[in-house]
């Protein structure tokens, strides 16, 4: 049994909004040590198998992300570096005709890259309108409560002190389930607003998402949108912080004949 699978063993899982999960109970591992899920009690809710890579082991808890952010995560890194690669091909050539035999060669394996990202994006998309379909069923569910409680204390079953309890407790719930939809919304928004046109600016610090309970981390130089990364054994330390990409006023310069090769790229 490995250091890591002793420290995470009975300690307490809450989701990446706050809300509790339950305890680690144990895990499974590979032939070489390496665990690959983790079950935790739910309670009434029995045994559920996590994979490790959606979990951020803290000092005192262990954090769950969820599917959908981790996938984006990765989209998002991958197209953002394709469509960079795409872009700087298509200024070495504008700049260099001599090399554009050998740039058709390559701008069609990025190009090519680009379509498989494309419909694993549309998976993706698919995924994240499938959540937010069961977060508001899940909110439906929370507001009949909360107004069945209402009704409960106004014919005097319940005291206006439970009817506080009641009402604390779903709003807890509801306010997590908004910070999911929204961002959900923003992931969304960055995927669509990620294209060959939009040139690659550098992305702003100006959309933090509020309400997670991933602790935050400073600011450093790293332009690159952060989502939490699979976290190794060691992890202890993940920034919830979706950015979004904002598109900077262009400034216009004077128009240049573009080549026919580039304008043939582009088309692409």
């Amino acid at each position: 049994m490995s250091n890591c699978e002793v420290e995470i063993i009975g300690k307490p899982v809450k989701d990446m909004y706050g809300a509790p999960m339950g305890k680690i109970l144990g895990t499974t591992t590979d032939v070489d040590g390496s665990i690959q899920t983790v079950g935790i009690n739910c309670g009434s809710e029995g045994l559920k198998q996590i994979a490790f890579d959606q979990l951020v082991v803290q000092a005192e808890v262990v954090i769950f992300i969820p599917k959908w952010r981790l996938d984006s995560q990765r989209l998002l890194k991958q197209k953002e570096l394709v469509i960079r690669r795409l872009n700087a091909l298509m200024e070495i050539v504008s700049d260099n005709d001599s090399m554009k035999a050998d740039a058709e060669i390559i701008h069609e394996k990025y190009n090519t890259k680009l379509m498989t990202l494309q419909r694993t994006e549309y998976e993706i998309n698919s995924e994240l309108d499938n959540r937010v379909v069961e977060i508001e069923e899940q909110e439906k569910s929370v507001k009949v409560l909360l107004f069945d409680a209402k009704v409960q204390l106004k014919s005097n079953e319940i005291s206006q002190e439970t009817f506080d309890h009641v009402q604390s407790e779903t709003d807890e719930m509801l306010q997590h389930m908004k910070h999911e939809k929204d961002e959900i919304a923003k992931v969304k928004s960055r995927l669509a607003n990620l294209s060959l046109e939009d040139m690659i600016p550098p992305v702003s610090q100006s959309s933090v998402m509020p309400g997670t309970y991933l602790p935050e981390v400073p600011e450093t130089d790293d332009t690159e949108t952060r989502l939490p990364e699979p976290p190794g054994s060691q992890t202890t330390d993940v920034s919830s912080e979706t950015q979004m990409m904002t598109i900077p006023p262009q400034v216009e310069s004077p128009a240049e004949p573009e080549s026919d090769w580039i304008k043939r790229m582009n088309s692409q």
